[in-house]
């Protein structure tokens, strides 16, 4: 029988889930800790019905990012009858709400989760989970108990012989909540394209493509993929580049280090901003490139990796050593199993 539960209430920040817990479910099973996920989304809070008591009683709580309303009121309701409750957070959602470089719809969310979930879900967690030492700062002055835990590799890694191509894939990889990051590279961008003729951009922005990127010769734009699709895709294709701009503002800042894993899941090397998170990772050029925001500066680090097939091998290799050893799913395994004994 298993020695503890755990009910992750999910309201669909898949990614999040994915990066900092389902991955090790199999092995906390495995371990006497039954794990189930629920729909927070798509199901009401029935679970006070008293063929459930059974499955919530006692169990753990893992909340992740924010929670409906309905759902908060049955957690605050049934608290003492609960085990610990865990919140897992990978945004800073009060700068989010505050940025004027984000999307007003995406803004406007983060504000009411700034301003009515989050609190409610920081009065009942017994510990906050956070992706970042930045985020784990700024939490630290508003809980009494707030972790790190960064993100795992969760993709296997590929065979990396076509970074020898001499035609090479560079790609981004990011949500609309990153545009402002990608428009401020695309001169070098641009430059770029002009310049070399073996050289193709990826962007997986769909509608949100700053249309001076998608006009760009052997310029390709993909729609955004739900995540298991992004999985699937992430699997199968390769790049020679990932690109993880990163401008100064204070929702950036509360970042992980997710597109160095993605990156190197899809065997490429990556040119990050010359800041906290990636700062904190990346040796520059030996597994990535650390690039200073002037445009001029993203397009020699990226001529230099585009025209040196040899060093973009040995930085990928590199690069792929560093995600197995800082994403090592056994770091999360251990969170997680010394939290429910």
């Amino acid at each position: 029988m298993p020695t503890s539960r755990i009910l992750s209430l999910s309201d669909g920040a898949r990614p999040t889930e994915a990066l900092y817990f389902d991955h090790v479910i199999p092995w906390l099973e495995r371990e006497g800790v039954h794990c189930e996920r629920i729909d927070a989304s798509a199901r009401s809070p029935l679970f006070s019905s008293r063929w459930r008591r059974s499955l919530w009683e006692g169990a753990h709580l893992l909340i992740t990012r924010s929670l409906p309303i309905g759902w908060l009121r049955w957690v605050r309701r049934h608290r003492a009858q609960l085990g610990k409750i865990f919140y897992l957070l990978d945004d800073d959602f009060s700068a989010a709400a505050q940025d004027s470089t984000l999307p007003l719809s995406y803004r406007k969310r983060m504000q009411r989760a700034a301003s009515r979930l989050q609190p409610a879900i920081l009065a009942l967690a017994d510990e906050v989970v956070v992706c970042s030492d930045h985020l784990q700062r700024e939490l630290q002055g508003v809980h009494s108990r707030v972790s790190l835990l960064t993100p795992s590799l969760i993709a296997p890694l590929p065979d990396l012989s076509h970074q020898t191509d001499t035609e090479i894939t560079i790609g981004y990889f990011g949500t609309r909540s990153h545009i402002a990051d990608i428009e401020a590279i695309s001169p070098a961008l641009q430059q770029l394209a002009t310049s070399s003729s073996d050289v193709s951009l990826e962007i997986m922005l769909g509608k949100h493509t700053p249309q001076v990127l998608s006009e760009l010769p052997r310029a390709t734009v993909k729609a955004p993929l739900s995540w298991d699709d992004f999985l699937r895709y992430q699997r199968s294709h390769r790049i020679h580049i990932g690109l993880a701009p990163l401008l100064q503002t204070p929702f950036n800042a509360a970042k992980s280090w997710i597109k160095f894993m993605d990156t190197a899941a899809m065997g490429g090397v990556g040119v990050y901003s010359n800041r906290s998170p990636y700062s904190d990772l990346v040796s520059d050029g030996k597994d990535g490139l650390l690039v200073e925001d002037a445009p001029e500066a993203w397009f020699e680090a990226l001529h230099y990796l585009a025209s040196s097939p040899q060093t973009r091998l040995q930085m990928a290799q590199a690069a792929a050593r560093k995600a197995l050893a800082a994403g090592d799913p056994q770091v999360a395994r251990e969170f997680w199993l010394a939290r429910v004994q």
